[in-house]
């Protein structure tokens, strides 16, 4: 008996064994396209925090100008024809500024910033606690952004532990999403690094540490170099090994089929066959980057700076700065949009099958600046009574009605409040939910639930999220009235459940 168990033990682990190894992902998109699967916890988060910090961060000052990209602006171009551009005039003011700051460039390049940002006030574990007591349920920090530098125990010399804060910056976020129950993801834009320092490759040395920091063995132009696409990938993978992250971002290009022998691809199919061996085929982790020309079934798109149109068919990321201003800390950088428009645009995003993913910019010395903390607690309120509408929905089959037109693009988010017009609608548990974009300050019709419309069945009852207060409320052929309520629980979108006698 026995032998008999050991041995239908070692079938069953066998039989387990071939199908995760017939689900493995092979090294191509067909493949991904094919097998690529949104885990529910990224389904069910809704709200995320982007954070970019680095050396630039320590760049504080009321009269520095804008630049989103320092290391590649500081240096100036030479280019006497792209003089004339305005973003020529730009990179001349940003040099002008660097050089009165901290001397030329030739003698104080971008690799200098690195002593001074110590991060000597960065306290994760509160700054985690603060974004959950918020509504956030994952946060993505950089890894490495175009500057080229580490932001963990890297192999690469140029890292967080080695040199700056000397501190394992996403060991230690790591170590405190656990401790709050988020989610951690890391984002890498380290693939566009050499384009990026380029400038400053003129001033460096031969065996030198700054030698390898601004990439001297790889061409500048990325996108033609197979060893700089060989350096990505162990650099990327790395990360991956140290830190099992939930997710990973890519930002910008990566090396692919064309330009770069497939790293990308082979990349994205082993950290998803690494997960899905842990979990028993199912993955558990997240790829996102923002190749909206591919096939979208094959990864999470990061819309960054944009929003959608329509219901998307796969889950995607609204991934924006308009909550910081700006990607880094910048001094005078404020919101570019009001936090009801802000409100406004989580709810549309959830309404479409997107997640949020909002900037925050932290200062140099590891500090959030307030005007960013005030907005964040007002998200958090507002979560804490709307919440049940948002976390864990999915779209329902309209996104909605109104007057607001949201653009299907990059770079077109909406910036202005919404109206009592504009309507959102997500479903959980067989409920929909119905969120009025503005404090109606009249009774709200709501045309879409019209009797004869989309909304099939009997309306058992409608409640306002965050109220006991007892709703007066009829459906007709023009739609479902419900009588404005006497107290709103919030000045922001309205929330309210729908429940039907038979369910959705």
């Amino acid at each position: 008996m026995k032998h008999t168990l050991t041995l239908l033990a070692a079938l069953l682990l066998m039989l387990r064994a071939e199908l995760v190894s017939a689900q493995r992902i092979e090294p191509n998109w067909k493949s991904m396209v094919e097998n690529y699967q949104c885990p529910d916890w990224f389904r069910d988060g809704k709200i995320g925090i982007w954070l970019h910090w680095g050396p630039q961060s320590i760049l504080d000052g009321e009269d520095r100008p804008f630049t989103e990209s320092y290391p590649s602006t500081m240096y100036g171009i030479e280019d006497s024809q792209g003089q004339k551009s305005g973003y020529a005039r730009r990179v001349k003011e940003v040099a002008a500024w660097h050089a009165k700051r901290f001397g030329p460039p030739s003698e104080f390049g971008y690799d200098k910033l690195i002593p001074l940002f110590k991060a000597e006030k960065w306290d994760p574990d509160g700054l985690v606690r603060f974004f959950k007591e918020c509504g956030v349920k994952v946060i993505v920090p950089l890894s490495t952004h175009v500057d080229n530098f580490d932001m963990y125990d890297s192999s690469f010399p140029w890292n967080s532990v080695a040199m700056g804060p000397r501190r394992d910056v996403v060991g230690e976020w790591k170590k405190a999403a656990v401790k709050h129950g988020l989610k951690l993801g890391v984002s890498t834009h380290l693939y566009q690094a050499p384009a990026c320092l380029k400038e400053g490759r003129r001033y460096q040395k031969p065996g030198t540490l700054e030698w390898s920091f601004f990439m001297m063995d790889y061409d500048p132009i990325f996108q033609r170099d197979m060893k700089w696409a060989e350096h990505w990938y162990q650099r990327t993978w790395e990360v991956i090994e140290k830190y099992n992250p939930d997710w990973i971002n890519v930002d910008g290009p990566f090396p692919d089929e064309k330009r770069g022998n497939g790293l990308g691809v082979k990349l994205f199919s082993e950290y998803i066959n690494r997960d899905k061996a842990k979990h028993g085929g199912k993955q558990q982790v997240v790829l996102s980057h923002k190749g909206s020309n591919m096939d979208l079934r094959g990864f999470t798109l990061n819309l960054e700076g944009g929003m959608a149109a329509d219901i998307r068919p796969s889950p995607w990321i609204w991934g924006t700065r308009k909550l910081s201003g700006t990607w880094f800390y910048w001094t005078p950088a404020r919101s570019i949009v009001p936090v009801p428009a802000l409100i406004g645009n989580i709810v549309d995003t959830v309404s479409k099958n997107g997640l949020v993913l909002m900037n925050i910019a932290l200062r140099g010395d590891g500090t959030l600046p307030e005007y960013q903390a005030a907005i964040l607690r007002s998200i958090g309120d507002w979560l804490a009574i709307n919440g049940e509408g948002i976390y864990g929905t999915r779209p329902w089959k309209i996104y909605g009605e109104g007057t607001k037109q949201v653009s299907d693009k990059r770079q077109g988010e909406n910036l202005e409040p919404y109206s009592a017009a504009d309507i959102r609608f997500t479903t959980k548990d067989g409920n929909l939910y119905a969120f009025v974009l503005a404090p109606p300050t009249n009774d709200i019709v709501i045309k879409t639930l019209k009797t004869g419309g989309p909304l099939a069945g009997e309306i058992k009852s409608v409640a306002m999220l965050g109220s006991n207060e007892t709703l007066h409320w009829s459906r007709s052929p023009e739609g479902l009235t419900i009588k404005r309520p006497q107290t709103l629980p919030c000045k922001h979108a309205i929330g309210f459940r729908i429940i039907l006698k038979q369910g959705l």
